[in-house]
């Protein structure tokens, strides 16, 4: 195969929601709508089936393992793993590891990157987080506004052991300053959120998108719409709750009954802000304890809330690229696509078993 081969994909093009096409053309890695002309159209290779825009994996963890940091061969599997499952976009949440190296490769899927955790003095998972005091918060976040991609990822609470619950980790004042400083130089701000406490001066001081968002309830769900907060459930994640909080029920329990109580009502929650009409994206939190390439079953997941399956799919594709700032499946952008042999907005399960995968214009899987 040469570098860029004319590739012709036929059948059903899912261009966006209520747009189908019947074919497209990738030509020098890039999408076009128009039949090449001479003999590019004659030695076009030939890919059949419903195609739709690389999947976005909008919470994981690229560089990073249940210890910390991995090494280049670690991150090169997962990145791998997640292409595999279709994943060609991919919004990494925080590593401590560097995997700008994975920029110069082309069959790895695109990383837009939050750079490091920043997370409360003793109030995160070990080797994750710069652990740091109030006082050096707005500092920090303009350190990772400049390492990042566009992205600054704070820890909003963790359990407290002091209070044996989880607890709000900023107060108002530092992480308003904090938030309008990532802004001014031109970075979002998401932050890890399990419960309710934080919620509301997370908004309130201007956070673009909360992670996990089990939390949410009747009062802070309305505020979350009014301000277009985004939420990545990550329900793949939530489901290990109930491990964990029996793992902790003898030294925590209130912290043990709020995890449970925060997993038994997830899909009301997630259904609940969909229906207000909350953004909510797809995300797995892949990398940390969990393996790489749970897109689909997040997908699924979405749709076992009650979200319905349009939405679910679009949550991983053509919304979820436009919320990043990436396209789709436009003309003369880069052709990364997955071709499926039925239609995904029937069964999102179909998400599951790509039949061929399309990464800047070439057929990697």
């Amino acid at each position: 195969m040469s570098d860029h081969e004319v590739l012709r994909v036929t059948g059903r093009v899912l261009a966006g929601p209520e747009e189908v096409r019947d074919e497209l053309w990738v030509v020098g890695g890039r999408i076009t709508y128009t039949r090449p002309a001479g003999t590019g159209a004659r030695e076009a290779r030939t890919v059949r089936g419903w195609a739709l825009p690389g999947l976005v994996d909008a919470h994981c963890h690229v560089g990073l393992d249940g210890h910390g940091a991995v090494d280049a061969a670690t991150s090169e599997k997962q990145t791998l793993t997640d292409r595999d499952a279709g994943a060609l976009l991919l919004r990494d949440a925080g590593s401590p590891a560097d995997t700008r190296w994975t920029d110069a490769r082309e069959d790895l899927p695109k990383i837009i990157r939050a750079g490091r955790h920043i997370a409360r003095t003793r109030r995160y998972i070990r080797n994750y987080a710069h652990e740091i005091e109030p006082a050096d918060l707005v500092a920090y976040v303009a350190r990772e506004a400049r390492r990042g991609d566009g992205w600054v990822k704070l820890v909003g609470d963790w359990i407290d052991r002091d209070a044996g619950d989880l607890t709000a980790c900023w107060p108002r004042a530092e992480v308003t300053a904090a938030i309008a400083e990532a802004h001014r130089l031109g970075a979002r701000v998401t932050a890890h959120c399990f419960a309710e406490d934080a919620l509301r001066d997370l908004v309130e001081a201007g956070i673009d998108c909360i992670e996990h968002a089990t939390g949410l309830t009747e009062d802070t769900i309305p505020l979350f719409a009014e301000r277009g907060v985004a939420i990545v459930p990550t329900l793949v994640n939530i489901a290990t709750f109930p491990a964990l909080a029996a793992g902790g029920a003898a030294k925590f329990p209130r912290w043990s009954a709020h995890m449970n109580r925060l997993y038994e009502r997830r899909y009301d929650t997630v259904r609940a802000a969909h229906d207000a009409g909350v953004p909510i994206f797809v995300g797995t939190d892949a990398g940390g304890s969990l393996p790489h390439g749970l897109v689909a079953a997040e997908v699924q997941e979405l749709t076992r809330a009650g979200i319905p399956p349009l939405s679910a799919l679009s949550a991983t594709t053509w919304h979820a690229r436009t919320w990043l700032g990436r396209p789709s499946l436009d003309e003369g952008a880069p052709a990364d696509l997955v071709v499926y042999d039925e239609d995904p907005r029937a069964d999102v399960r179909v998400l599951a078993a790509p039949r061929r995968i399309v990464l800047n214009g070439r057929v990697v899987g």
